[in-house]
């Protein structure tokens, strides 16, 4: 069958515009019979999606980062109607900056060897989540990391990972928090909030291993989320947020990562707050999680 790939040329500040006939190139050489089509405006990669799956397509490859694949995952989930069986199959060309998904999952960053993963055709199942009307893959907070990111939105003069670490240290000397009531199976929280961070995968913005016991196999959402009330306790985190293993954030007092299956938050004032990296168009009080275990068919 046809494959259609999605374009987003704006993926890493315009670079993915730039690297695309190299991944098309990669592609022809792969063996791939593919469509493309580029996505014209921010927020129109929803509806290609759809659109590609509606008529037939398959697979559907996500050419962009991160953003990109939620994107693409979204209008998939339009196409199908419901989440009663999986949708695909997706594939991925990393034009992104950190393309985490890609790192995560143990994909190829190199474009060469990503055509060749999607000339081969071989799938997995892995699950996919939900925060209130969208979908995403990767992972999803509120609280400081969406303050970040609107952070490194605004930095123009940097590049690459250092962009988010600069971020960082800019969101961290803002020392944001709310109050939130938190619920999931078997379990709530109610007090002060400086984050809140649920991944179906380990790695998020390059270098953060936000949840990083997470699993993007096991049927649940994996959310880390705590409160660390001084500048000076939030600068402690910061590099171990960058540990994948012993040592990371999670051991710190005041932070909690939980396994559950759904998670309700309620904030006492508006935070900004993303899926897979795009952020929300507005900030929100109230966030809804759910997972469907094992429902997006990947090209692995």
């Amino acid at each position: 069958m046809t494959a259609k790939v999605i374009l987003n040329p704006y993926s890493n500040r315009w670079n993915s515009q730039a690297r695309w006939p190299q991944a098309e190139a990669a592609l022809k050489a792969a063996g791939v019979d593919f469509e493309v089509v580029i996505s014209q405006k921010k927020g129109a990669i929803v509806g290609l999606a759809e659109e590609a799956a509606r008529s037939g397509f398959s697979p559907i490859i996500a050419a962009g980062g991160d953003g990109t694949i939620g994107e693409t995952i979204n209008g998939m989930v339009r196409a199908a109607g419901s989440m009663d069986k999986p949708i695909g199959p997706l594939g991925i060309l990393p034009l992104g900056s950190a393309n985490d998904l890609v790192v995560n999952l143990g994909l190829p960053k190199d474009l060469n060897e990503a055509a060749k993963v999607i000339a081969a055709g071989k799938t997995d199942l892995i699950d996919l989540c939900q925060c209130n009307d969208r979908y995403f893959v990767n992972n999803s907070a509120a609280g400081l990391e969406p303050y970040v990111t609107t952070k490194q939105e605004k930095i123009h003069w940097i590049k690459g990972i250092l962009r988010y670490l600069v971020a960082a240290v800019q969101g961290i000397m803002d020392r944001p928090s709310w109050n939130a009531k938190m619920e999931w199976d078997g379990g709530s929280y109610s007090g002060p909030l400086s984050l809140v961070s649920i991944g179906n995968t380990r790695l998020t913005g390059g270098v953060f291993y936000m949840t990083p016991h997470a699993d993007p196999r096991d049927g649940k959402l994996t959310f880390t989320y705590g409160y660390r009330p001084t500048r000076l306790s939030l600068f402690q985190a910061l590099p171990r947020a960058m540990k994948p293993g012993e040592g990371n954030y999670v051991e710190l007092d005041g932070i909690h990562e939980v396994h559950a299956t759904r998670l309700s938050i309620q904030l006492d004032k508006p935070s900004p707050a993303h899926t897979d990296g795009e952020l929300f168009l507005m900030p929100v009080t109230a966030l809804n999680y759910a997972i469907f275990p094992k429902r997006l068919q990947i090209l692995l």
